[in-house]
């Protein structure tokens, strides 16, 4: 299985608490970035909301627009992370 959006959270509540036990502090953050952050976790938490609810379906009309709306959430983070990676590739 791709490494989940569950994954990359841990992965980034891990790099927060290091930098908090550290005494580092963290570079603030552009609205913009914000703004990824935000939306990476709202996706993320829609995500796993229809993963869920997909688990308990019956109706085979209702899960196909279960798997319509992971697929589209599935685009989106793919489109974020793109955008984010080219932002960070820019000199």
């Amino acid at each position: 299985m791709a490494r989940g959006w569950e994954s990359k959270s841990v992965e980034n509540q891990q790099a927060d608490a290091e930098v908090r036990r550290d005494g580092s502090r963290a570079p603030a953050l552009s609205d913009t970035e914000r703004d990824r952050e935000a939306r990476r976790l709202t996706l993320g938490l829609s995500r796993a909301r229809v993963l869920h609810d997909l688990q308990t379906a019956c109706h085979p009309n209702h899960r196909a627009t279960l798997e319509q709306s992971l697929a589209f959430i599935d685009r989106e983070l793919e489109a974020l992370d793109r955008l984010t990676s080219n932002v960070e590739q820019l000199p």
